[in-house]
């Protein structure tokens, strides 16, 4: 375990019986003056795959290129059965809450969604224990988004207090689900983009949104994590093809408004940086690596989730006090402590 820590510079890279769903209760609310009161796991990516159903014509489209990458790479490297073996995980070690940023298909297939919402129904926080967020894979397709909803909107369904004035989300962003002494705040950076392509974008109206929700008094003594799917920070981000275009006014509106944690996926590794937020104070935004990767070979990449644990504090606003990094070990066919020594390096 150590104690979390902001990058050096813009970014660096690491090494690095269930219930029915919605019918655990969270254990967040006990919290005590002293030590950890919550335990949030940031798992990622994990590219659940099923074809079952699928047609010949569901191909003919830009879905034709993802096949030919899962024939020839992602199907044999992203695995099904380690993402079970996390779930089991994640039970045994009751966690507080479990918050997924996005990729949970490879096609946007509708017998993906299903399959992939079987196995998230496994963990036994249930909805209001688990939040889920859209990836680029999950609107890989036009109607990718439409399908995400249908299938996973108990798991992105901010607290009715959060909600339009309507009371609906309609699959608006940004979410908010307050869990004391943590507000997630999650937002969309999934959209349809033109053949080998995978970058995200957030719009003027998220972003404003998001100013809003970060400056409510409502929030004055929580954790404010922000989650997102494409990295802010960093080259990857300022790639054209798969970063996040308006990066730029995402880091405006922190500078402004201020949060506590950013976290995100997309490119499968375990990154670190920071971002300024007011007055020049570093907000910590971290990586993971996919849930389901195991190539037998590269071991930085493979298969991790992180667990954040959270305490109230004696002044100000809760803070990360310890992370626990866990791995898949394929010998062994489980998640371990990984106590690999973080040496990170500046990601140019």
């Amino acid at each position: 375990m150590t104690r979390v820590a902001p990058g050096h510079g813009n970014e660096t890279r690491a090494r690095g019986d269930a219930a029915e769903p919605g019918s655990r209760s969270c254990s967040a609310g006990k919290a005590s003056i002293l030590g950890v009161v919550m335990r949030i796991a940031h798992i990622s990516d994990p590219h659940l795959l099923s074809l079952s159903g699928a047609r010949w014509l569901d191909f003919a489209n830009k879905r034709w290129i993802g096949g030919m990458n899962l024939l020839f790479k992602r199907g044999r490297h992203h695995k099904n059965e380690v993402f079970e073996a996390m779930v089991a995980d994640l039970n045994d070690h009751r966690v507080d809450h479990v918050l997924c940023t996005g990729d949970v298909t490879n096609l946007a297939l509708e017998p993906e969604f299903r399959f992939a919402r079987e196995h998230f129904d496994r963990l036994e926080l249930g909805f209001d224990g688990v939040t889920v967020l859209p990836g680029n894979h999950d609107a890989y397709v036009e109607g990718g988004s439409d399908q995400f909803r249908e299938h996973f909107e108990p798991y992105f369904r901010s607290d009715p207090e959060w909600r339009r004035d309507d009371g609906h989300d309609h699959g608006a962003w940004p979410i908010v689900r307050v869990r004391p002494p943590v507000a997630i705040i999650g937002l969309s950076t999934s959209l349809h983009t033109p053949w080998f392509t995978a970058y995200g974008r957030l719009g003027s109206d998220q972003l404003e949104r998001l100013r809003e929700i970060l400056r409510d008094p409502r929030l004055a003594d929580a954790m404010r994590v922000v989650a997102i799917h494409h990295p802010p920070i960093g080259g990857h981000a300022a790639s054209r093809g798969r970063g996040l275009h308006d990066r730029e006014e995402f880091a405006r509106v922190l500078a402004e408004a201020g949060a506590e944690l950013v976290l995100h996926g997309h490119e499968h590794r375990d990154l670190a940086g920071q971002l300024p937020g007011p007055n020049g104070a570093p907000i910590p935004v971290r990586g993971i690596q996919s849930g389901t990767f195991d190539d037998g070979k590269r071991d930085a990449m493979r298969a991790r989730y992180r667990v954040y644990e959270i305490t109230a504090g004696a002044a100000g606003r809760p803070e990360v006090v310890r992370e626990e990094l866990r791995a898949w070990a394929p010998s062994a066919g489980r998640f371990v402590d990984d106590e690999t020594a973080v040496s990170a390096r500046a990601a140019g």
